[in-house]
């Protein structure tokens, strides 16, 4: 219960607190309205002074607009004035440039044919030269062809020439030595043949004789050449036959063949080569370098005169197969580096494309979760916003009641918190 004093009367009389209450609110309501009232007014008066100052300050910068349009205006003629004369200045700087570059013209079309006339005369002295260097190449290349065709001719003279020695030589060799000797001094003659080259034709050969007779047998010499990497290039398997007009018993060259093969096999040697003075008779045999490979593989028979050539043309032919040997194994090595790498790309795909679906799955887990958070966040600041405006509003509300506004208008609670105010002091 309250208590309150009417001003008129000075009786004191009480009221509960929900009256009191109804008091205060008619006391505030009626002085919030004179305050709407009051400011309303206020906002009509600003807002008519600010059309009157609007008005006036439109009118100032219309007329100082016109002064300003006046100002420009002539000075746009008077600019005009001076770019007319400025014009008439550039044209005649013109006609000067023109005349400069019609002299200058004249000038390099004299340059440029003289420019033209020289190169002329230079491309001329050029083909002069062309015919006379390709008289000089003409006339060495037909001496190099008259040299080359007297090299082929003497050489030609010079097989001739051996082979009659060598057939001189087998003759007297027949005459006087026995069949043991016979056989030995044709491996001494290869040998030595052999030798006379090594220095200068077979700088990276072994041609020595075969004394591994482990297996049960062994030819006569083995012939093997490397190059520059100690890759091997080429190996022979020797055998040397002879035999003298005495001998009884005659052998034939393909007595032999079976056995040399097996040796070629067990030395492990790519070619198998028979220097024989066998079947002396025989017209094949004679007739130079006999392939035989249609027995045994790669196997040859040859007379002694073309012991060296046998060795050159197999050296050459494995020469030009190493080139593709060593292409063929580069590609080879190639192909397998390119399996292996594509071997390697397909199982980091596997597991790339393992990784990115495990990684993609959380990550969609995560966003997922994320909108959640962004959803409950943005559900809990729209709240606290509200929030926030209702509070700021009742605090603007409590800040602006006063005992002045609630008293205003109502002397009897004016007098009656005065009292209060005076009693506790």
């Amino acid at each position: 219960m309250s208590e309150i004093k009417c001003p008129n009367c000075g009786k004191a009389f009480k009221i509960d607190e929900s009256g009191y209450n109804d008091i205060l609110k008619q006391v505030r309501d009626d002085q919030f309205q004179k305050e709407i009232n009051n400011i309303k007014n206020l906002s009509i008066k600003e807002k008519e002074t600010a059309v009157e100052l609007a008005l006036a300050k439109s009118k100032s910068a219309y007329k100082q607009q016109i002064a300003t349009n006046d100002f420009k205006f002539k000075e746009i003629i008077a600019k005009n004035a001076d770019q007319h004369f400025k014009d008439i200045s550039n044209k005649r700087i013109e006609i000067e440039r023109l005349k400069s570059a019609i002299n200058n013209f004249e000038k390099d079309k004299e340059l440029a044919v003289s420019n033209a006339t020289n190169q002329i005369e230079k491309d001329l002295n050029q083909l002069k030269n062309d015919i006379k260097n390709q008289k000089v190449e003409r006339e060495l290349f037909e001496k190099t062809l008259n040299e080359k065709h007297q090299s082929e001719i003497k050489t030609k003279d010079n097989i001739i020439k051996l082979k009659d020695e060598e057939i001189q030589l087998r003759k007297d060799l027949k005459l006087k030595l026995s069949t043991k000797m016979i056989g030995e001094t044709l491996e001494k003659h290869c040998e030595a043949e052999f030798n006379k080259l090594r220095a200068t034709g077979f700088q990276n050969a072994h041609f020595e004789k075969d004394n591994d007779a482990r297996r049960g047998s062994k030819g006569d010499y083995i012939y093997r050449e490397f190059d520059d990497q100690e890759n091997e290039v080429i190996s022979i398997m020797f055998e040397m036959k002879n035999e003298g007009d005495h001998t009884i018993s005659k052998k034939k060259n393909e007595d032999f063949f079976k056995e040399l093969h097996k040796d070629r096999i067990q030395k492990n040697c790519e070619y198998a080569v028979m220097v024989s003075l066998l079947e002396i008779d025989s017209e094949l045999y004679n007739s130079g370098i006999v392939d035989v490979s249609h027995k045994y593989e790669k196997m040859y028979v040859v007379r002694p005169q073309f012991f060296i050539p046998i060795i050159t043309l197999l050296r050459n032919a494995s020469l030009n197969s190493m080139k593709y040997k060593i292409e063929m194994e580069l590609m080879k090595n190639q192909n397998i580096d390119i399996s292996n790498f594509e071997d390697k790309i397909n199982v980091f795909k596997t597991g790339f494309s393992k990784n990115y679906s495990l990684a993609n799955k959380k990550f969609l887990t995560a966003i997922s979760e994320i909108d959640k958070t962004i959803n409950h966040l943005q559900k809990t600041k729209e709240a606290l916003l509200s929030s926030d405006r209702n509070l700021r509003l009742a605090n603007d509300k409590a800040d602006k009641l006063t005992i002045k506004k609630l008293t205003y208008g109502n002397p009897t609670m004016k007098r009656k918190f005065d009292n209060l105010k005076s009693g506790k002091e």
